[in-house]
């Protein structure tokens, strides 16, 4: 008996071809015609002009939604220790080498280098929390729990890939096209690397298996990801999770969250939202003790 007749009397065989199949049988017309030859004639899965049209923007969204989720969940990924920060800030390594840099700079960059490299101290503590982290191996319910993960880019991102990657584990990237190309760091999991074109679906996969937020110092990107995070706690719409914030000094400096309260714009409660944090042993002391975990 041929396969294609076991194939035609399994009662557990779908009678519909696979889209697969079906782009293969596309492919295999016996010739060209002026119809055939036309971007008409395309299948509309196979057709990247018409799926990159204005009109299949919300088609393009379920399908960024789809795939991440899809390859995280045949990951057997559980849950993610979120780690946002700076793009800027250089590894400890390569601090001497960036002052030496800016010795004949004009004074105002100079500072600025200088102010960038006394941060340095927190990709240090960002490599060693994801490591620590990674190192606990925690499973439950089948699935790897407290799974790194990083916007995938370099400075404090690639410190948290970099810490996983220490300890043997894996680790998330989830990059995003940009005008000035960002490619991802070099210890992300390569079928962890996963490219966004929307920030919107980008920032929900960054939530959706959250347990754990660790916030380092950053600019605008880590400030949006930050009070979005804040935002949706405070009114509801996420449960309350371990929201560590890195950097007092940094952080007090560029916003003042006392003041926010004291013009009543927010609740004086809304600043236990978050914990100060300066180490990664303080940071994993607080999300062992919020879940109750064995340190």
């Amino acid at each position: 008996m041929t396969e294609e007749e076991k194939r035609r009397r399994d009662l557990a065989d779908r009678k519909f071809y696979p889209a697969e199949e079906e782009a293969k049988f596309e492919k295999s017309l016996p010739k060209q015609t002026p119809q055939t030859a036309h971007p008409a004639y395309k299948l509309a899965f196979q057709d990247k002009d018409f799926l990159l049209r204005e009109e299949l923007r919300p088609v393009r969204f379920q399908l960024e939604l789809l795939k991440p989720e899809m390859i995280l969940d045949e990951a057997g990924v559980g849950s993610t220790m979120v780690m946002y920060g700076s793009a800027r800030i250089p590894p400890p390594e390569s601090a001497e080498e960036a002052l030496e840099g800016a010795k004949d700079l004009p004074d105002d960059e100079r500072k600025i280098v200088e102010s960038l490299v006394a941060k340095s101290k927190y990709y240090g503590e960002a490599r060693k929390l994801a490591r620590l982290v990674t190192e606990k191996s925690i499973i439950e319910d089948g699935k790897r729990q407290f799974v790194v993960c990083s916007g995938g880019g370099p400075s404090i991102m690639e410190a948290a890939n970099r810490g996983a990657s220490d300890a043997g584990g894996e680790s998330i990237g989830l990059n995003i096209i940009l005008p000035h190309e960002q490619a991802p760091n070099s210890y992300v999991t390569p079928y962890l690397s996963l490219n966004f074109h929307y920030f919107a679906l980008r920032k929900m996969h960054f939530l959706l298996r959250a347990k754990a937020v660790a916030v380092f110092p950053g600019g605008f990107g880590t400030f949006d990801e930050f009070f979005e995070l804040l935002t949706l706690i405070q009114t509801g719409k996420m449960k309350p999770m371990p929201i560590l914030l890195f950097g007092k000094d940094f952080w007090t400096r560029v916003v003042n969250f006392e003041a926010i309260a004291e013009e009543g714009t927010i609740s004086k409660k809304d600043l236990d939202l978050f914990r100060w944090c300066e180490t990664a042993d303080e940071a994993w002391a607080h999300i062992s003790a919020f879940y109750e975990l064995d340190r």
